[in-house]
């Protein structure tokens, strides 16, 4: 489902303000701001909750020998995976293998991964 462009959104607002109460007095700019809040609403938060439950759904369905980029551009493998457990203060971690000749190892926080590849696919 497309939106429309958000400055043709603002110009129709404008026009319809200008021309509906010209010189009347009347509601004035209100019925302008709410239509611009509902824009807001559209094209700002419903996207970025969107990507939120996506990201949510990529983490869930982490799983061990997933091949993982974080934030920081560390390429690893799972290896681990620690989920927090009830009453715990601590976030949930993940130990990826960085280097298989060294068998190099470390803990990640599992929310900062940005990609993941599933096991049986290359990188």
């Amino acid at each position: 489902m497309g939106f429309p462009d958000l400055a043709a959104v603002m110009e129709f607002t404008l026009l319809w303000a200008q021309g509906e109460n010209a010189g009347q007095g009347g509601l004035g700019p209100l019925p302008m701001l709410i239509i611009m809040m509902v824009a807001a609403v559209l094209f700002l938060f419903l996207p970025m909750r969107r990507q939120h439950k996506q990201h949510q759904q990529m983490l869930t369905g982490l799983k061990r020998n997933d091949r993982v980029v974080t934030s920081g551009g560390i390429v690893g493998v799972v290896v681990d995976i620690r989920d927090r457990k009830e009453g715990e203060t601590r976030d949930d971690e993940l130990v990826l293998r960085v280097d298989d000749q060294t068998n190099t190892r470390i803990r990640v926080l599992k929310s900062s991964v940005v990609r993941v590849y599933p096991s049986g696919s290359e990188g």
